[in-house]
């Protein structure tokens, strides 16, 4: 169909009609007229036939050993992902899909996946450790019945410093943590004398 044949009033109505349901910046209008009239006047052709591919090597020849051979250019190398990337654009999955590969078809060569994977073993990734950390011992908390039936349990004599500074360190040292606050709670409660509540 010829681009002058084309009526400017359905160019518009489209357009129209495609504004009222989406947002467009007023930059972009202008591409989307030149695209819609473009669509209608490619109405009615046959469609351009597909770029047939031509491979620099056999599928079959691609995949060597010690390296991997890209179909699109005939580039050598350990492993295409880098360079289909950079040199194509294309990811690993693209490109299977551009050379109606399988999906299972190998973009690094075969020695270099064993070298490695020796490696890898070699400094131990994938092993799990051997030697376990042992969880930190849990204090042992006396029951309310051993303190009574012997008060003198978990006493110690404390020796009096030589000097006022060491008798401040020790004090600032032992200072009671809450279990401690809970037992000279317990022992301030019974009767000075016998030791009994």
């Amino acid at each position: 169909m010829n681009t002058e044949e084309i009526n400017p009033h359905l160019t518009a109505k489209i357009v129209v009609s495609y504004v009222r349901h989406q947002r467009l910046g007023p930059d972009q209008l202008s591409d989307l007229i030149t695209s819609v009239r473009r669509a209608i006047g490619q109405l009615g052709q046959p469609p351009e036939p597909e770029e047939v591919l031509t491979p620099a090597v056999s599928v079959r020849r691609s995949v060597r050993q010690d390296y991997v051979v890209c179909l699109g250019c005939g580039y050598r190398g350990k492993t295409l992902t880098r360079h289909i990337a950079m040199r194509h654009s294309l990811s690993g999955d693209e490109y299977r899909q551009r050379w109606g590969l399988r999906s299972n078809h190998p973009l690094t060569a075969s020695a270099y996946s064993e070298h490695r994977s020796t490696m890898a073993k070699a400094l131990g990734f994938g092993r799990k450790s051997t030697t376990e950390v042992d969880p930190a011992p849990t204090p042992a908390v006396s029951s309310p019945v051993d303190a009574s039936a012997n008060p003198k349990v978990g006493r110690t004599r404390r020796s009096r410093p030589a000097s006022k500074s060491e008798a401040v360190a020790t004090k600032k040292a032992a200072r009671p943590t809450p279990a401690r606050k809970r037992q000279s709670r317990a022992r301030s409660r019974r009767h000075p004398v016998s030791g009994r509540a």
